[in-house]
């Protein structure tokens, strides 16, 4: 073992309480923001994400938006076992869940309404934390227009513009933060407690086809930020919405809204990756300000 790997393996036993000697390590890939591998002594094995010692505040963040999802005992997530910084490295420890692609996808929407049902007298939460590798300012507001306006999409057009991404998308991006009320008439939700980073790639199932969800992102939030982000990127199984809307049935209105909610995940993939992402965003915003008009 090297000196981060004894130091981990001292930090696990001394969070489990039994001494764990690691024999096996296996890289896992697939991430896009850390390093991750599992660390196995032959009965037991952990999940554990790396990056950077100056990084330890973003698995701070996790840990307990992990922490908070668990306690709604709704769907359930790994347990998080420690996290600190060893040997120049920052790290979080989970169990490991050994998971698969399909299970029980009504369960999972079930589940979700349930989580969905847990509130906050404000939105936003007691941390700020991160989207992918972007900082996720969450600091508490009454109001869910001005929370969205200031916390979501103004901080990422901000971030376009310093990453280069001006003109148009700027142009309408203000005029669309000008117009936000526009598509709250008669609607106004609660504050939900939201996974957050809700996309495909993050859940699976357990082999008995329960469901799991994982690297989260978690505020308070409308509800619909969850599902609108679950048809982002493919959409999950028809018996997830089924089931959700069954156990919650969702407002008029979603559709539109649910390519507002989707804009803020655009804009910050455009922020990461560049290339294409932009593009979208701009016929993204040109499409909700002819909605608007």
């Amino acid at each position: 073992m090297n000196a981060f790997e004894r130091e981990l393996a001292t930090a696990i036993g001394r969070a489990t309480g039994e001494a764990f000697v690691p024999r096996v390590t296996r890289a896992i890939r697939g991430g896009d923001v850390s390093e991750a591998f599992t660390l196995a002594d032959g009965v037991r094995t952990f999940f554990v994400k790396t990056q950077p010692a100056s990084w330890i505040e973003m698995f701070e963040a996790e840990a307990a938006g992990l922490a908070e999802l668990a306690a709604a005992n709704a769907v359930r997530v790994p347990q998080v076992i420690c996290h600190g910084v060893a040997a120049g490295q920052a790290y979080l420890v989970l169990e490991s869940l050994s998971l698969q692609p399909h299970g029980d996808t009504a369960q999972l929407g079930r589940q979700l309404a349930q989580q969905h049902r847990v509130g906050a007298a404000r939105f936003g939460g007691a941390r700020d934390n991160w989207i992918g590798a972007t900082p996720q300012p969450n600091a508490w507001m009454d109001d869910w227009v001005e929370f969205w306006r200031a916390r979501r999409l103004g901080f990422q057009l901000k971030l376009a513009a310093q990453n280069g991404h001006g003109g148009a998308l700027q142009r309408d991006g203000e005029a669309l933060m000008a117009r936000l009320d526009g598509f709250f008439t008669g609607y106004r939700p609660a504050p939900s407690l939201l996974h957050g980073d809700l996309w495909g790639g993050n859940h699976g199932f357990l082999a008995d086809g329960s469901p799991v969800i994982f690297d989260p992102a978690v505020y308070f939030g409308d509800r619909e930020c969850d599902l609108a982000m679950s048809e982002l990127f493919g959409g999950f199984a028809p018996p997830f919405y089924a089931a959700y809307r069954e156990a919650w049935p969702l407002d008029a209105g979603y559709a539109v809204r649910r390519t507002l909610y989707n804009l803020y995940h655009i804009l910050n993939h455009a922020n990461l990756f560049g290339g294409g992402y932009a593009a979208q965003a701009q016929r993204t915003l040109a499409q909700l300000l002819a909605e608007i008009r």
